[in-house]
């Protein structure tokens, strides 16, 4: 029992007379009070950052809201002015998706129509059914025969002519023939200009600077917007665009190149390459490999396809070799996938191409409506195609391309 008035404050540990230490509660004390003042600070401190964060978060999706409704409000009154309603946009009532061609402000419907090199009468209907399901972008060529059917077709559709995307492709020549053959495309389609003309395939008798110069030239004059590259490989872009800049001249803004599930090099690798360099987009062709991904060859070569006309033996040749068999073993098993995402095999192979952010349009090649409406349905299936199963397919294709920055190339 401690004395009054005894050291009842102080606690004794060991011998005092030994220099024991002697602790002070009250010492000990301030210094718990010291702690718990200071975590308690802390912890009101980190409450007080994580308040500042959720309201910094939710301002700014505030400020988001109102940007997205302001954007909308601006689009509503663009329309109203242009006598269209919102609802009554291709975009809201079809779901088409519309992409800027390159870093060029050309807006393209991610699908776009080609081949016209068919029946004339079958040829209207594709078109009429490809602008009422959204699609803007329309490709011709010289040997095409779509002759007057995008004159007639903006006559029909009562559609302004600012609201299609027209393009042709002119094959071979210097500056004067390139001249002359967009004169006699724009004569024999109707119009007065082009959205954008190609050059395909490079000329080898004709120095990329005189391209560049003719191609500059027609721009200048109006009978084209923009121009673009077909069958180029990258080097050749780049010289094209490296000779522009130098002469003050215009640069392309686009390569079209082949692109599908087999052929995967160019626009996955090189092309991304130059739109990060220069601005080049892609314009994607025979999404379908020829047919091969319709799985049509899968039991052999039907009459009538392709590969069976006169002069598509290399065709033939591709569809009947071991790679093609190989092939076709690796369709059987994109067949089940497509199954289970409950798509045929060519929606699947198209949204695929769409799936790839750097291809801008994807050229359909179709000969009747009812198979154009199915690959326009695979619009559909692009949010289905998650990166699980993007995984799966490059898996089961086993070829997709290293990049440059990839640490396994």
């Amino acid at each position: 029992m401690p004395k009054p008035g005894g050291s009842a404050g102080v606690i004794c540990s060991g011998n005092s007379g030994s220099g024991g230490k002697i602790l002070s509660l009250s010492s000990m004390s301030e210094s718990v009070h010291s702690g718990l003042s200071c975590f308690l600070s802390e912890q009101a401190l980190e409450h007080e950052e994580k308040q500042q964060r959720s309201s910094q978060l939710a301002e700014f999706q505030r400020l988001r809201e109102v940007r997205a409704a302001a954007q909308i409000k601006n689009l509503e009154d663009f329309l109203r002015m242009n006598h269209v309603s919102l609802r009554d946009s291709m975009a809201y009532s079809t779901g088409m998706i519309y992409r800027n061609l390159g870093k060029s402000g050309l807006r393209v419907s991610c699908l776009g129509l080609g081949e016209f090199d068919i029946n004339i009468h079958v040829a209207e209907e594709l078109m009429t059914l490809a602008y009422e399901n959204g699609i803007n972008l329309f490709d011709t060529a010289e040997v095409y025969t779509a002759g007057h059917l995008i004159s007639t077709s903006i006559h029909d559709f009562k559609c302004r002519r600012s609201s299609l995307v027209i393009t042709t492709k002119i094959f071979w020549g210097g500056e004067y023939v390139l001249v002359i053959c967009l004169k006699a495309s724009l004569e024999r389609l109707q119009l007065e200009y082009i959205d954008v003309v190609f050059a395909n395939r490079p000329d080898p008798n004709t120095p990329i600077e005189e391209t560049v110069r003719a191609m500059t030239h027609v721009i200048n004059q109006g009978m084209a917007m923009y121009w673009g590259t077909s069958r180029w490989t990258s080097v050749e872009i780049m010289e094209a665009y490296s000779v522009a800049r130098q002469f003050n001249q215009i640069p392309p803004i686009c390569e079209q190149a082949e692109y599908h599930m087999f052929q995967r090099e160019k626009v996955e690798v090189q092309l991304p390459e130059l739109f990060n360099k220069i601005g080049i987009g892609a314009m994607a062709w025979s999404p379908l490999a020829c047919g091969i991904l319709s799985g049509k060859y899968n039991n052999g070569i039907p009459s009538h396809s392709r590969a069976s006309l006169k002069g598509y033996q290399w065709m033939k040749d591709k569809v009947t070799s071991e790679e093609g068999h190989r092939q076709q073993v690796k369709l059987k098993e994109l067949q089940i996938v497509a199954q289970r995402l409950g798509c045929t095999l060519p929606q699947l192979a198209i949204a695929w191409c769409l799936r790839n952010e750097g291809v801008n349009s994807v050229l359909l090649g179709a000969t009747r409506t009812d198979q154009l409406m199915e690959n326009i349905r695979a619009i559909k299936v692009l949010p289905k195609l998650s990166q699980s199963i993007v995984i799966e397919v490059d898996n089961l294709l086993g070829n997709k391309p290293l990049s440059k920055k990839d640490p396994r190339s």
